[in-house]
């Protein structure tokens, strides 16, 4: 085989899966022709056509580099700069948390409760990261406005840059907040409060994936202690800025069902409904302020 041979997709794919392999990263040969794709700016439909196509020495050079880096445990998204969610292609950074499929499930169960759009019904993201949750809502309600609220600046600018690119800009504001801190004396008011809050316990961050551990921002996975301190504050604090029957949409960890019902005030709140996720597990808590 000559050296121009070995440059080829087919077998530069079957190279970087045998390193990710190597290294314990699963799904190796998925990750494997997503990096050759980004690097190539092609998608997987041409990699499978077209396994026969060169690339060029810093090409290989630059998939080499970034192969390394995914064995090394750093995620795909963080490497690409890229993360699909609901249909819509976000940017994602190190300074925000990667968006999940499970997440999802919280994006359409507030669709399903705001119903059909006939007014603009403003909604607020606690934690909005990326802004993959509001966005989402935006580009589903044309109507509808949102607020964005995050501790991290860094993460505000991604979700504006997600934002913009997007084409929803100019209905979303996004406001640097430790929970609804930054909302005191503003007359907010909002028909939903929806959040995927940092909920992961102090004491099971090292049980983590290392791809989670390692790389992903920690203030977006804990909260320290149990982690149900902000769940804590979404129950408290939502209801003064909620308007009657608005409602309330939290996601929440794989074993914390009981506690958060035991943390909900049924004087203030009507528990829907806790829906699971496509693995059975109760994700989403869906409350409505009585």
């Amino acid at each position: 085989m000559s050296e121009q041979e070995s440059f080829s997709v087919a077998r530069l794919i079957a190279e970087a899966a045998r390193v990710l392999s190597e290294a314990g990263v699963p799904e190796v040969r998925r990750e494997a022709m997503s990096l050759v794709g980004y690097v190539v700016g092609r998608d997987r439909t041409f990699l499978i056509a077209h396994p026969e196509t060169l690339l060029s020495v810093s090409d290989v050079l630059r998939l080499r580099e970034l192969v390394e880096r995914r064995a090394m445990g750093e995620p795909l998204q963080y490497i690409t700069g890229h993360q699909e969610f609901y249909g819509l292609d976000f940017e994602v950074t190190p300074d925000v948390l990667i968006p999940r499929p499970e997440t999802e499930l919280l994006v359409e169960t507030a669709l399903e409760l705001l119903g059909e759009e006939e007014m603009p019904q403003p909604v607020c993201d606690v934690g909005t990261g990326s802004g993959c949750i509001p966005i989402a809502l935006l580009h589903e309600r044309p109507l509808m406005r949102a607020v964005g609220l995050d501790i991290s600046l860094r993460a505000l600018s991604v979700a504006a840059r997600n934002a913009e690119r997007l084409g929803v800009r100019e209905r979303i504001t996004l406001i640097a907040s430790d929970c609804f801190d930054a909302l005191a004396g503003r007359r907010s008011r909002f028909t939903m409060i929806v959040s995927n809050p940092p909920y992961v316990a102090e004491d099971a961050l090292a049980g983590l994936q290392r791809e989670v551990r390692d790389y992903e921002p920690r203030v977006a996975l804990t909260p320290g202690a149990d982690g149900l301190s902000l769940i804590r504050r979404l129950l408290s604090d939502s209801p003064p800025i909620l308007e009657r029957g608005g409602h309330l949409l939290m996601e929440i960890g794989f074993d914390q069902n009981e506690a958060v019902r035991q943390l909900i005030d049924e004087s203030m709140w009507q528990l829907l409904d806790i829906h699971k996720d496509l693995q059975g597990i109760p994700r989403t808590v869906a409350l409505r302020k009585k």
